[in-house]
């Protein structure tokens, strides 16, 4: 069946109706049914199997398939009223059977049809299993064979000859498939005596071991890229290959085959007799017979998909691809695959070299050589490691999918591919992370994006934000009203430490009531149970908080404002020991977001006065302190050198955007290693190199960060606080899949 072209399957189509028309006459001495239920319906049934079968989907029946048979078959079986005709209770029982049978797998289909592009994963889930229900069990065999068996039993079980011929001739066609059979004899007894012979075209030159051949090609003869191409040895061993590239330029050309794999090869005995004129040589391979199905999927691939083969020097992380063509659209960032035993194991290019070698005697020939990391194993939405190294001369395939689909779950893909990056946001936030990049690069988008991501898993989220976008981009997300309310208390209580001159210095000012009050609104924040009330954000250059920095000396003393820095740390230190008291955690409860983390903990040569680094110091502490008590950070900053270490070196997760100073590339190394640092100067707006605990793949990788219009498109409706559908006790928040 599988080797009969389409306009073979047509004509055994006709064949079928005119083996109808016979049983036709054979039964009712008429080429043409009774038009009563007892024939028309019955042999357009018939017609439908052989037509299903045969033209509209001989290999397999897919979910539009389905609905188009189901609902052919209930428009037949309407036509028959078992009320109407006053047929026995057992027939109206079988009808109804048939017509509920048919109605659900109709139903299925179009539920599968519908959840199949679902941004929910367990709606694609539903979709999954009804497709494999729909494909087995909404097939034309099935489907019309119940109506079949229906009328059998209710039109026709009075009469022997009609039972006894119609029941044999629905098996056949069923189950024997007696003319397709027949004509797939004809066509393998043709095959024995017609045979092609085929066009010599160079010989055998050397070999690079395991699987290239060296080729010198006659003058006469052209041998293009991806040609299928046979090459018999001195040996008698006969193997089939695809084209590469040219080599060799020494008085005859040399050309490059890869050896197919042997999945893909013809037996041996076919292809030697394809070649048996010949004692040794190199030939094309005409793709024309039957045999050439199973391994034209390969040629195709090699052809269009192949970039290169395993150079030498490869190690387990990193792959060295010779490159065999240059009109591919390779770039840093573009994710190849190749077999490292019977695994794909799919690599991300992160450079590209030229180099030069020699080519016999004092000829050479320049190429380009690409340098790629190790991924892993794509398993269950996420990379899994691969050991060891694939071997020499491997083919390299480029993975390419033009227009990727938006994933819920994902942060972002891997560019032009549908492979999603994902987050684990407990351990983003308890283990700390930063986004490291220069302006204008998409930071704070991302950033916003993890924000509203952790809202969603009920994280509480502090923002110390002095450039006053998150309240804008945020705002569905809070009380405005409330945190208005909240932030003007703070500045009235902070303001009025001005005047507060005290002879124990430290009760000057006002940071003791500013402390408590701020004390008094975190606590009902962080311990509170509204589900509605999850995000404040400050600007700690808002706040005017006082301290008395002398003794009180005739009812005067030195006095001074806290810095953003100072601001910070008791932000943190209070959130800090909030959470002390609620107690121990592994999962995260609150998150501080540091943006322009530069100016709220600087590294120490970067603060502008040691009350600062003190500041800085104290915040850390804080950090440093909190993983225990489910307490982290994000920091967001597009100066490294000019941020505190201390946090920052604790970050276990990163997001490195563009960035060109050498003293954050130096740093980053650290993180992502010397092959991705260096490409941090040259990436694309929104894409970055993630690495880290948090993250689903568990080496570097460059991704392609979502868009932020995309992101609020899907994400925003599902998760909106005022949406009751979505409080914890709703058991559908366990489906959203972050």
């Amino acid at each position: 069946m599988n080797k009969l072209t389409q306009p073979h399957r047509l004509i055994i189509w006709i064949l079928y109706i005119f083996a109808l028309i016979g049983l036709s006459c054979y039964l009712y001495n008429s080429p043409i049914p009774p038009t009563s239920e007892q024939g028309l319906w019955f042999y357009s049934c018939l017609a439908s199997i052989v037509l299903g079968e045969l033209i509209t989907s001989p290999y397999f029946t897919s979910p539009a398939d389905v609905i188009s048979n189901t609902i052919a078959a209930i428009i037949t079986i309407l036509t028959v009223n078992p009320w109407t005709l006053k047929l026995p209770d057992t027939s109206k029982i079988l009808w109804l059977i048939v017509i509920i049978f048919i109605s659900l797998i109709l139903l299925i289909s179009i539920i599968q049809i519908g959840f199949k592009n679902s941004n929910r994963e367990f709606l694609r889930q539903i979709s999954r299993a009804f497709f494999v229900i729909t494909t087995n069990l909404g097939n034309h065999r099935i489907i019309f064979s119940t109506v079949i068996l229906f009328a059998l039993f209710t039109f026709h079980k009075e009469s022997t000859k009609e039972l006894l011929t119609i029941s044999l001739a629905w098996v056949l066609l069923i189950a024997v498939h007696p003319i397709e059979n027949i004509w797939g004899i004809v066509i393998k007894i043709q095959e024995l005596f017609i045979k092609s012979t085929p066009e010599v075209i160079g010989e055998i030159a050397g070999h690079e071991f395991p699987d290239i051949i060296l080729v010198k090609h006659l003058p006469e003869k052209t041998i293009t890229y991806g040609d299928p191409i046979i090459v018999q040895g001195d040996n008698g061993q006969v193997t089939l290959g695809s084209a590469l590239d040219q080599i060799g330029f020494t008085g005859e050309l040399w050309h490059r085959v890869l050896r197919l794999p042997p999945n893909c090869q013809p037996a041996q005995d076919q292809l030697r007799k394809m070649v048996d004129h010949y004692p040794t040589g190199v030939f094309h391979y005409q793709v024309n017979s039957a045999i050439d199905q199973s391994i034209q999927e390969q040629i195709d691939r090699v052809k269009n998909q192949l970039i290169g083969i395993v150079a030498p020097d490869s190690d387990v992380m990193k792959l060295k691809i010779e490159i065999v063509r240059s009109d591919l659209d390779l770039f840093e960032g573009r994710l190849v695959e190749v077999l490292i035993g019977n695994e794909t194991v799919l690599y991300q290019i992160i450079n590209g070299l030229t180099r030069e070698e020699i080519v016999e005697q004092r000829n050479s020939r320049g190429y380009v050589r690409a340098e790629a990391r190790k991924l892993g194993k794509w398993t269950d939405d996420n990379f899994q490691s691969v050991k060891w190294v694939p071997e020499p001369n491997t083919p390299v395939f480029l993975v390419n999918i033009d227009e990727p689909l938006f994933e819920m779950s994902s942060v972002g893909f891997i560019p032009n591919t549908n492979y999603h990056i994902s987050v684990d946001l407990s351990s983003l936030v308890t283990h700390n992370t930063a986004i490291l990049g220069i302006l204008g690069v998409g930071k704070s988008c991302l950033a916003f994006e993890l924000v509203e991501r952790l809202i969603a898993q009920r994280i509480k989220v502090i923002c110390l934000d002095l450039t006053n976008q998150y309240s804008i981009e945020l705002e569905p997300y809070f009380n405005q009203q409330v945190q208005n309310t909240e932030i003007a208390s703070l500045q009235a209580i902070g303001s009025l430490g001005r005047t507060r001159i005290r002879q124990n210095v430290e009760e000057g000012g006002s940071i003791i009531e500013f402390r408590r009050e701020f004390t008094i609104q975190l606590n009902r924040f962080l311990t509170g149970h509204d589900q509605s009330d999850l995000l404040r954000i400050y600007n700690p250059a808002s706040f005017e908080v006082w301290r008395q920095d002398s003794k009180m000396y005739q009812n005067t003393a030195s006095m001074a404002t806290l810095t953003p820095c100072e601001i910070t740390r008791i932000i943190s230190e209070i959130t800090l020991e909030i959470l002390q008291g609620i107690g121990m955690s592994d999962q995260a409860r609150c998150c501080l977001v540091f943006e322009e983390s530069h100016s709220l903990v600087p590294e120490w040569n970067s603060a502008a006065n040691d009350g600062d680094k003190t500041a800085t110091n104290g915040t850390a502490k804080a950090i440093l302190q909190g993983r225990k008590y489910g307490l982290g950070c994000l920091l967001i900053t597009q100066r490294t050198a000019n941020v505190t270490k201390s946090i920052l070196n604790q970050c276990n997760t990163v997001f490195a955007l563009r960035t060109f100073d050498s003293t954050g590339v130096e740093f980053l190394k650290n993180f992502v290693g010397d092959d991705y640092a260096g490409i941090l100067s040259s990436l694309e707006d929104r894409h970055a190199v993630v690495f880290g605990k948090s993250s689903s793949c568990k080496t570097p990788v460059l991704v392609k960060l979502n868009e932020r219009d995309e992101f609020l498109e899907h994400f925003r409706p599902i998760i909106s606080l005022n949406d009751e559908q979505i409080l914890p006790d709703d058991p559908i928040v366990d489906d959203i899949p972050f």
